[in-house]
């Protein structure tokens, strides 16, 4: 729709199923918002506070969340596929399920953020934080994870086929069942 949103409280709005597509949100707080199913395609997110926001099966394909806080919220079964989402924080956030095949997560801070059975194949994890993570059942195929800190993650039965590791540290991880083909 390319609306221009700038500087709007939208703090706990209900926006879920709401079309945002294209949107510049720069500027708004959108803390405690419910964007469930909401279509934030191509949407400018960058730099905002979703802090506890509910963003489970939003569409979020090509959308800038460049430098977004996105603490605590709750992005299930969101397709974030292709999006930019370096230096965002993304600690304790749930990423059950979600689709972010080809995404940029480069120097991320996914600390304690549940990542099991997400989709992260071909993504960009250099230098990001994944300490106590949970990747169980992810498919972190052909993945760069080069200098990640993965201290304490849960891998077990992630795909790691030919996913770069170099440089990552793996201690404390559960490795059980990984499938490492060519990592």
């Amino acid at each position: 729709t390319g609306a221009d949103l700038y500087g709007a409280n939208l703090n706990g709005a209900d926006l879920s199923n709401a079309n945002l597509s294209g949107v510049n949100l720069y500027g708004v707080d959108l803390t405690d918002a419910n964007l469930s199913y909401a279509d934030l395609t191509d949407a400018n997110l960058s730099g905002l506070d979703l802090t506890d926001a509910n963003l489970s099966y939003a569409d979020l394909t090509g959308a800038n969340l460049n430098s977004a806080n996105l603490t605590g919220a709750d992005l299930s079964n969101a397709n974030l596929s292709g999006v930019d989402l370096s230096n965002a924080n993304l600690n304790s956030a749930n990423l059950n399920g979600a689709d972010l095949s080809n995404a940029n997560l480069s120097g991320l801070d996914l600390t304690d953020a549940n990542l099991s059975y997400a989709n992260l194949y071909d993504a960009y994890l250099d230098f990001a934080n994944l300490t106590g993570a949970d990747l169980s059942n992810a498919n972190l195929g052909d993945a760069i994870l080069f200098g990640a800190n993965l201290t304490g993650a849960d891998l077990s039965n992630a795909n790691l086929s030919g996913a770069n590791l170099s440089f990552a540290n793996l201690s404390n991880a559960q490795l059980y069942g990984v499938t490492w083909t060519g990592a």
